[in-house]
């Protein structure tokens, strides 16, 4: 499968943060084909202080798509995230990755429609700060 993720971090060193979390994901879901410029966005959804900077990858795993939420929610515990934003309130975050969209090895979208998942992320074309690094990749 072709996996396409959304990173984010404006906690800490931001710039060491998606280094991690990128090799983390290289670790525990797949490989990393492609990795966008990192950029710095200003916060979306909610007020702070901080800035973020902001990166998408492609990678290509044999995990499930579920799988894959599985795995990039430990990273992001692992990481010092303490609490996932909900019902539309936002937090600071040293980590932060989403899934964007899927696609199966004959390059055919994966759609996926659960209470803990949603292929392609429903929010990803109302977000820059996503769809900026995802053109550079596609």
């Amino acid at each position: 499968m072709r996996l396409y993720l959304s990173l984010g971090t404006n906690l800490g060193d931001k710039e060491q943060n998606l280094r991690r979390a990128l090799e983390l994901i290289e670790q525990r879901v797949g490989q990393v084909k492609a990795c966008s410029t990192f950029i710095a966005t200003e916060p979306w959804g909610f007020r702070s202080d901080n800035s973020f900077l902001n990166a998408a990858c492609r990678v290509e795993t044999s995990l499930t798509p579920l799988q894959v939420l599985e795995e990039t929610q430990a990273i992001e515990r692992e990481m010092g995230r303490t609490q996932k934003s909900s019902k539309g309130i936002y937090h600071d975050r040293l980590i932060d990755i989403d899934l964007l969209m899927a696609f199966d090895a004959d390059g055919r979208p994966i759609e996926v429609d659960s209470p803990r998942l949603k292929l392609p992320h429903p929010l990803m074309q109302e977000r820059d700060f996503v769809m900026r690094p995802l053109r550079e990749i596609l």
